[in-house]
């Protein structure tokens, strides 16, 4: 039977919520990535409910994917809490090469290897959007995107003149 966990689903909807009603651009990107992979991940999950009991090729690809898109958003932000965001995803992510390495890995050690970081990440998904309202209070303005990225607030709008 397939268990759950609705603590978790409530407190990912409730951090990721808060992020985006009161995250600059960077909050609510990372909150969006990993949002989209939870839901994407259980929609990856094989069926038979053998999990944990291998690597699935579903799971392993979602949470690849949200490691990219997690490192673009840290790479191109101003924000140190990203950083910490992608590693511990990278922990999680990393847990899937292990259980590849040895298959002997007993099921609820590979799971936690994965789902242990998943309280961590939303604790710095609301970490971020705290401080990034405590910025705007404190200064007025929160600078988002990193100058030499695209979205930069230092790049002048076409038309106008600095």
């Amino acid at each position: 039977m397939y268990h759950i966990n609705w603590y978790f689903r409530i407190l990912l909807v409730l951090c990721c919520g808060y992020a985006w009603w009161k995250g600059g651009g960077p909050e609510r990107s990372a909150a969006t990535i990993y949002f989209a992979s939870v839901v994407l991940t259980h929609l990856a999950r094989d069926a038979s409910g053998t999990w944990w009991s291998s690597v699935e090729a579903g799971v392993f690809a979602v949470d690849v994917a949200a490691l990219c898109g997690l490192l673009a958003v840290a790479l191109f932000a101003e924000r140190f809490w990203l950083l910490w965001l992608t590693a511990f995803h990278l922990l999680g992510t990393t847990g899937h090469v292990v259980k590849m390495a040895d298959p002997s890995l007993i099921r609820w050690g590979y799971a936690f290897i994965i789902a242990v970081w998943s309280y961590p990440i939303l604790a710095l998904i609301v970490f971020g959007t705290w401080s990034h309202q405590r910025r705007l209070a404190r200064f007025g303005a929160d600078r988002s995107w990193s100058s030499f990225s695209a979205r930069s607030d230092r790049i002048p709008a076409v038309g106008r003149t600095a």
